[in-house]
């Protein structure tokens, strides 16, 4: 079913306006046709019967008291006037000519017979007729009065009143009509003074919104939408101050981790030097002095990996990191990470030959080691990378068999330092590989997304990028270098240490 979307605001006040004008001009006009409509009928009725009853009163004193046809007919053509029809009756004697008993109604021959002077209006040919009934009475000696059973019928048309009332109401019509587009241009001419207002800060919410800090908006008058825009004037300064505080503040934060990070450099190599003699001596020394040397050696390589992965973010976030795009055969790549890392036994493949892009392979390698290391580290097997591909793009995805993830981890897998399980902070690496792993694949252009498996359990990522990655700037282009060793999947290796002893353990969310 199709959504229904509200009017604007332009729309709604035209039909406000375009309302009250209607519901003003019926009201208005509606009183004065009824009023002006009754008014001209019961002057015509009023006329009618004054004239009728002066008219029958010529007729006193009665010489027959039981007249017949040629006396109702006397009495009927005495009352006749122009544009008007009569019949007399008495009983069942009536005047020859004139107005069909037939047409009278039940109702107003009962009034009549009662001794009233009645009438009431008809449709008579396609026209209104207004007939009026009055009795003849007989005057006693005691001076009281009589019925004398004769009665009289006169059928008045109302043609020239209905004429007047139809007049009267195409003007009320026509009154309407010119009262609903004055209403309406008054409507167009309030809507762009109110309206105005309203666009300008429309406007500049959208600039606002954009990024555009600065965005202000011209104070008009005193009214309510004066207010307005002072308000937002007001509430753009002070963001405009605390977006400024804040980008400061992260500038100051991003130099510091680059900072430290490259400070740190010099002295970890010192240490990992001394770590590679305590290492190979470590066998040959007593416990607990070899075990102590073996921590050592190993902390030393996760602070290693912990600086390099600093490094490689404070590269994203200053934007000096660039691609070093090549022609590659996907399915070669994805083989050679995971031989590498000897992993080839351990992971089933789906990879279809002669699938080509044009990518930085050590970046896309940092990708795959970082998920194909989560999903072995913390899902269970088996785990699969599937490769599927279109003329445009190419989508690696990643799956492990395990409970897969907790629905309130999903939205955070690729943020940095985030753990989905407290238990893991101390063991288990920095939380920066697949926010890492992120940033490489928008890079390219491309993205990584998860979800859980809906067959059979498990964690899916896919990796999606475009088979023609955007030439970089020549001046921006990087020195390719051969991919990370086994030990450092997580980001870009900054400085060289020693050989790799233990299996690679990439950082980021679950799998």
């Amino acid at each position: 079913m199709a959504s229904w979307s509200s009017p604007g605001l332009r729309a709604r006040l035209l039909f406000a306006f375009a309302l009250l004008c209607v519901v003003t001009v019926a009201a208005v006009s509606g009183g004065m046709y009824v009023q002006a409509r009754n008014d001209i009928l019961k002057r015509a009725q009023d006329g009618a019967a004054e004239t009728m009853t002066s008219r029958l009163e010529a007729l006193y004193p009665l010489r027959n008291p039981e007249p017949g046809p040629d006396e109702l007919g006397e009495i009927a053509r005495a009352v006749t006037e122009q544009n008007m029809a009569t019949v007399a009756v008495y009983r069942d004697s009536r005047s020859p000519g004139g107005l069909d008993p037939g047409l009278i109604p039940p109702g107003l021959r009962r009034a009549v017979a009662d001794g009233d002077i009645a009438w009431q209006r008809v449709m008579w040919r396609d026209a209104p007729v207004l007939i009026i009934g009055a009795p003849l009475l007989i005057a006693e000696a005691d001076r009281t009065t009589r019925v004398s059973g004769i009665e009289v019928y006169a059928a008045r048309s109302l043609l020239p009143e209905q004429q007047s009332i139809d007049q009267l109401a195409a003007g009320a019509w026509g009154t309407g009509g010119a009262a609903l587009a004055f209403a309406v241009l008054l409507a167009l001419l309030a809507t762009r003074g109110v309206l105005r207002p309203v666009r300008e800060l429309g406007r500049a919410a959208r600039l606002l919104g954009e990024g555009e800090m600065r965005t202000r908006v011209a104070v008009r008058g005193s009214d309510e939408l004066a207010d307005v825009a002072r308000t937002f004037n007001h509430t753009a300064a002070e963001l405009e101050r605390r977006v400024r505080q804040l980008r400061e503040m992260e500038a100051d934060a991003r130099r510091f981790v680059a900072d430290v990070s490259h400070e740190l450099r010099t002295p970890l190599a010192a240490l990992a030097a001394v770590a590679d003699v305590l290492d190979e001596e470590a066998a040959g020394l007593p416990e607990p002095a070899g075990r102590a040397a073996r921590l050592v050696s190993q902390e030393t390589l996760n602070l290693t990996g912990l600086v390099n992965d600093l490094i490689e973010i404070s590269r994203f976030d200053s934007g000096v990191a660039a691609l070093a795009p090549n022609e590659v055969d996907v399915a070669e790549l994805v083989r050679a990470t995971l031989r590498t890392r000897g992993w080839t036994e351990a992971v089933e493949t789906e990879l279809p030959a002669e699938v080509t892009a044009r990518l930085d392979p050590r970046r896309v390698d940092v990708v795959l080691a970082n998920l194909v290391g989560n999903a072995l580290r913390h899902g269970e097997p088996p785990v699969s990378v599937r490769l599927r591909a279109d003329p445009h793009w190419i989508a690696l995805e990643v799956r492990d068999h395990g409970p897969g993830l907790d629905e309130a981890v999903l939205p955070h897998v690729f943020d940095r330092f985030y753990k989905a399980s407290a238990a893991r902070a101390r063991s288990e690496g920095s939380g920066l590989g697949l926010a890492i792993a992120r940033e490489n694949a928008r890079l390219h252009g491309g993205d990584i997304t998860v979800a859980n498996a809906t067959d059979g359990g498990g964690a899916v990522f896919t990796l999606r990028l475009p088979r023609r990655t955007a030439e970089p700037e020549d001046d921006a282009v990087s020195t390719p270098r051969p991919p990370r060793r086994a030990a450092e999947p997580d980001g870009d290796t900054a400085f060289t240490s020693r050989p790799a002893r233990r299996t690679a353990e990439p950082e980021g969310g679950s799998g």
